[in-house]
């Protein structure tokens, strides 16, 4: 680490990532530390990544390693290989990686097997459902880092019952809701429903990309049948993945209008209009839950289920006959608008502090907290 402060590397890949990080990048430059800026381009059209730099007011990327897509295996592979002669290149203190997508797990393995410290950012969120590719990701990042930052309170008891060494776990709030309240007030005056011919209040938003729901021919025509049936009572507007689109060509009811990607202020002006969200995305629970809508998570299990002990979501599963029943009663009784402790735009702030601290007592010689656990295990197997 340098007089000017630690040299940190922060890895983002996909959409979700570049909304998690720029709180995190602001509040490291805040406090004197030198950023570097990795996209690894796990989403690479301007669509899914482009459109997200500009409407966060992200600066380009300091590197891209251009990973591109492909199976878990091959990206995953792709994003280690490329990163890994760039870590050595740029030797930083630390790396921080968010979320829970492959480029997340990726970054953090390299990193760690260089004995760089790892901050992961959204640390110990569980579905408890092993099928979702990102739940592995999520338990392998968390035993790799050094640094451990809990949006909630469950994510904090999930890594201290795995073992988690206490002094490496923060709980800090969340970074979405950071950049959400920063940028609210621009969605809001943007002219996407106007442009769209859309009425506040007036329709349902509907977003599906997770693989359980749309892979599954079966699952997507029971989900497809189910937004007809809710679109009679409440037209529903529905921004396509591009993994999705070409599994829906011509299949969506009347009522469902298919439109194309969305950049995040344009998706987050939809989310402020609507009287109902349907969605298969964290993210867009934990927005819908700051932002006061009545959300339906079309899964069997979420990875943030303070959204419903605290918020507005409530998880329905994927059945037809239990979407439309959720839709109908939130359509009929809405939930009352509640936020999470802590997500209340500092999380940048926090996280930035302990990261800037950890290093600095790392930089004077000071036991890190994985230096310590090593000596206690050893102490004990003696």
């Amino acid at each position: 680490m340098t007089a000017a402060g630690p040299h940190v590397v922060v890895i983002a890949g996909a959409r979700p990532n570049f909304i998690k990080v720029k709180p995190v990048l602001d509040a490291l430059a805040a406090d004197g530390a030198r950023t570097t800026l990795v996209h690894t381009g796990q989403h690479y059209d301007d669509a899914m990544s482009g459109v997200f730099f500009a409407d966060l007011g992200l600066s380009p990327p300091d590197h891209h390693l251009d990973a591109g897509s492909g199976s878990h295996a091959v990206q995953t592979a792709a994003v280690m290989t490329a990163f890994e002669p760039l870590l050595v290149r740029l030797a930083p203190d630390a790396v921080v990686v968010v979320g829970d997508v492959n480029s997340t797990l990726a970054c953090a393995l390299v990193a760690a097997k260089a004995n760089v410290p790892v901050a992961h950012v959204e640390a110990g969120l569980r579905s408890g459902d092993r099928a979702m590719p990102e739940e592995i990701n999520r338990i392998v990042t968390d035993r790799l880092s050094d640094l451990l930052f809990a949006p909630s309170p469950e994510g904090v008891r999930h890594l201290l019952a795995e073992g988690a060494p206490p002094a490496s776990v923060h709980l800090v709030g969340n970074v979405m809701v950071d950049t959400l309240l920063a940028c609210r007030e621009r969605a809001r005056a943007r002219p996407t429903l106007a442009e769209l011919g859309l009425r506040a209040g007036g329709y349902g938003l509907v977003t599906l990309h997770r693989p359980a729901n749309v892979d599954d021919p079966a699952v997507l025509d029971g989900l497809i049948r189910a937004l007809g049936e809710i679109a009679v009572r409440c037209p529903l507007v529905f921004p396509v993945h591009p993994r999705t689109a070409g599994r829906l060509a011509g299949r969506l009811p009347d009522g469902v209008r298919p439109l194309g990607p969305v950049g995040y202020l344009d998706c987050l002006a939809l989310q402020m209009g609507a009287r109902l969200v349907l969605t298969d995305s964290g993210g867009v629970q934990e927005e819908s839950t700051v932002l006061g809508i009545p959300c339906l998570t079309l899964r069997e299990s979420t990875e943030r289920p303070i959204t419903v002990t605290e918020g507005t979501n409530r998880v329905v599963g994927r059945a037809p006959e239990a979407v439309v029943a959720g839709a109908i009663e939130w359509l009929e009784r809405p939930p009352p608008p509640r936020r999470p402790a802590l997500w209340d735009g500092h999380a940048g702030e926090r996280i930035s502090a302990v990261l800037t601290r950890s290093l600095a007592s790392r930089a004077r010689g000071l036991p890190t907290q994985r230096a310590i656990t090593e000596r206690d295990t050893e102490r004990a197997n003696a």
